[in-house]
Order: structure tokens, then C-alpha cells, then sequence
């Protein structure tokens, strides 16, 4: 995504193990600026990098071959309901199996940012696994469907569980310094934040409802 990035050497070992690369339209900024190319890129293309302009409009005017190259660009108009954001991940969800890996999705306006963070919940991904990672923190949304869910990290780190949309009850929990056993996380209050890893590997099961689970690395913790 175009979100702001202070620095994105980190994001490397992902993209390497990644089947692909998809770009929402001004994220590809930070795929650039680690040398490499987005294999798609998808959205409106009003923050494209000048970078890929001359491709663009290579393949507007037909002079690419647009299933084989890279980056291939999935154009949309400007005035859509829906984000670029939305857009690439739906396609991903729709042509790729596996987990999906979101960077660049943090930070910048709170109603961007929440719209990114209720995307976790769109009809499309049907319980698909999806990260969203900054430097130091990771989010995901879980449900019953996801079954025992691991969260590898080290003693110290933070990890807060906070109910989407509804109540959720919480089956299980392994590794935190306050467990949950078939407990009733209600929407609205805050009781699920600020749990800490008391091992390196922590489990989830949740029995129903969904999920926001926050992963925070100790090293970011103020």
C-alpha cells in the first residue's frame, strides 16, 4: 500500500519468499525503492511513481504484452467505490493462494487507516489468513475457521486481542501472561489489550466471533 514508510529494507526477506508482488497504485513506490518491480499493479494510477509512467503508457497504448509484463497494471477510474488498496487485495485474494502479506498500510489518516483495517473482514478473503506488517507491530483478523493460530515473536512482546464488530469468545490460549479459557471478549471494551508472550511461540483459538490480534515486537514498546 502508499502508506508512509521511515525505512523499507526490512520488507526484503518477504518479497523474496513472496509468489508475487502486487502493488496498490503509489505502493510500488517502496517496491522501487528495494530495486525491485511489482509483478501487478493495481488502482487508479493517480500516485503511480514516474518510474513506471512510460511503461503505463506502453501498455495503454498496446505496445506491451500485458499477461506476461512486468509490471502488468490493472487500471480502474479515478471515481470508484472502492480503494486502490481494496482493489489489490481482492485481486490477490481472487488469483493467489495462500497467506496474504500487507506493508505500507499503517499510519497516515485514521479513516484510511481504519478502512484498511475493516478490509481484514471483506466478503472476498472468506477466511483467508492476512497480515498487516509494519517494522515492529503485525495485525491480523481470526476466526473459529483459522484453528489454533501461532504467533512467533520473543518473551516480553505485547500481543492484544480485540474483538471486530461484535463479541467473540476466546477458546484457548497458550504462552501469554494472562491466559483466556472460554472467555467473552465484548466489543467496545478494552480488556483484550497489552497481553505479554511469556514464550517465544503463543497460540489463539478462537471459538467465535472475529478477532483482531495485534503482535507487537518489545523493541518498538514505549
Amino acid at each position: 500500500a502508499n502508506g508512509d514508510m521511515a525505512e523499507v529494507e526490512w520488507i526484503r526477506p518477504y518479497l523474496t519468499q513472496a509468489t508475487a508482488i502486487i502493488a496498490a497504485d503509489g505502493g510500488a513506490r517502496h517496491v522501487l525503492a528495494l530495486g525491485l518491480l511489482p509483478d501487478v499493479v493495481v488502482g487508479d494510477m493517480d500516485s503511480l511513481p514516474a518510474a513506471l509512467q512510460a511503461p503505463l503508457a506502453q501498455q495503454r497504448a498496446g505496445g506491451r504484452e500485458t499477461e506476461t509484463a512486468v509490471p502488468r497494471f490493472i487500471v480502474y477510474p479515478t471515481h470508484k467505490d472502492e480503494t486502490d488498496l481494496e482493489l489489490a487485495l481482492t485481486y490477490a485474494a481472487q488469483v493467489y493462494a495462500g497467506e496474504l502479506w500487507l506493508f505500507g498500510a499503517f499510519g497516515g489518516r485514521v479513516d484510511q487507516f481504519l478502512a484498511n483495517i475493516f478490509l481484514l473482514a471483506h466478503p472476498t478473503l472468506n477466511g483467508r489468513l492476512v497480515r498487516f506488517f509494519d517494522q515492529y507491530q503485525c495485525l491480523w483478523l481470526l476466526d473459529a475457521a483459522h484453528g489454533a493460530v501461532e504467533i512467533h515473536g520473543r518473551v516480553g512482546d505485547t500481543v492484544s486481542l480485540l474483538p471486530l464488530g461484535a463479541d467473540a469468545i476466546i477458546e484457548r490460549t497458550s504462552g501469554l501472561q494472562w491466559p483466556l479459557h472460554h472467555e467473552l471478549l465484548a466489543f467496545g471494551p478494552a480488556r483484550g489489550i497489552s497481553n505479554r508472550m511469556i514464550e517465544d511461540v503463543a497460540t489463539v483459538v478462537v471459538g467465535n466471533g472475529r478477532l483482531l490480534c495485534i503482535h507487537t515486537q518489545q523493541s518498538w514498546q514505549r
